[in-house]
């Protein structure tokens, strides 16, 4: 058993778990505050001591070999299964809940509304995470997560929690003019990520195909709104992200068609962990906010 125990060493084992789940040396690092060399390094003695190969090196990325692969499952239950059960003894008694969130969400719809939560529940602490898309159960870093998607998560439990709406939004001075669809064409565009969302607005408003004067195309969510506020083009507004621009006349939505999406926000949790009375807690929030913003909105509409 001792000889065994010397084979698992559990910081390299934390750090393998970090590098499988978030397919990166550098993004490892970040996440545990240590070098990427550190990094590297221990994973490299894992793979000397165990005398298998872990991870394919290319220039710009690492890949799981499938070893790697299915030792990756392995300790990332493992290291859960730990997590849950110094939950349930250690920390029962401080109620402390971390949620996963994109930097959208997080930033214009869950922010506005912590006080609303502390006032509802002083005893539990919420600690907010960014995330990246979460595919499978490794990617959960988080009892609890709010992702954007079918509704689909195998393995995991997920609840809807709201539809997203696009609409074009544009500054004050560069909506001047702008009457029809057609119009954008003379003005410069703000993509997010790629091209898919506008296409698919265009479609729908009877210019298939329209091009624009320029386009940027812009990675983070809050950056496009930014920029949109900033003048530096039409950008497609994800509604309710927006809504607090558009009351303050920061931005102007011309246009009053939509685009729902295929996909909308959900409340995703790992198996059982909603039998934790904090967890419960705070899931449910999250749906009874969504539900009286989607009241409001309604009421406002008739």
């Amino acid at each position: 058993m001792s000889d065994l125990i010397g084979r698992l060493p559990l910081t390299a084992l934390r750090v393998f778990e970090a590098a499988a789940r978030l397919g990166s040396f550098k993004e490892a690092a970040l996440e545990l505050g240590v070098s990427t060399t550190t990094v590297s390094n221990l994973i490299r003695k894992l793979e000397h001591d165990w005398g298998c190969l872990l991870f394919i090196r290319r220039t710009r990325q690492v890949v799981l070999t499938d070893t790697g692969l299915s030792l990756s499952g392995v300790v990332w239950q493992a290291f859960d299964a730990i997590g849950r059960e110094i939950d349930m003894h250690v920390a029962a008694s401080r109620q402390s809940v971390a949620i996963a969130v994109g930097p959208i969400f997080g930033a214009r719809w869950l922010a506005p509304r912590l006080a609303r939560f502390h006032r509802a529940f002083p005893h539990i602490t919420l600690t907010l995470q960014h995330r990246s898309r979460i595919t499978s159960p490794i990617d959960m870093p988080t009892p609890i997560a709010v992702d954007w998607g079918r509704g689909e998560w195998p393995g995991l439990d997920s609840e809807f929690l709201f539809q997203v709406r696009y609409a074009p939004v544009l500054s004050p001075a560069l909506a001047a003019g702008v009457v029809t669809p057609r119009d954008l064409a003379r003005l410069p565009v703000l993509h997010q990520h790629d091209r898919s969302e506008w296409n698919a607005w265009l479609e729908l408003a009877g210019a298939p195909g329209m091009g624009f004067a320029g386009e940027t195309i812009i990675m983070d969510s809050n950056i496009v709104i930014q920029a949109a506020i900033a003048g530096q083009g039409a950008a497609l507004g994800i509604f309710p992200f927006v809504a607090d621009e558009i009351a303050a006349g920061r931005l102007v939505k011309p246009f009053a068609l939509e685009l729902l999406p295929t996909r909308s926000y959900h409340v995703v949790t790992r198996p059982g962990a909603r039998r934790r009375p904090e967890i419960a807690a705070v899931c449910d929030w999250l749906l009874a906010e969504a539900a009286s913003y989607q009241s409001a909105q309604e009421a406002r509409a008739a």
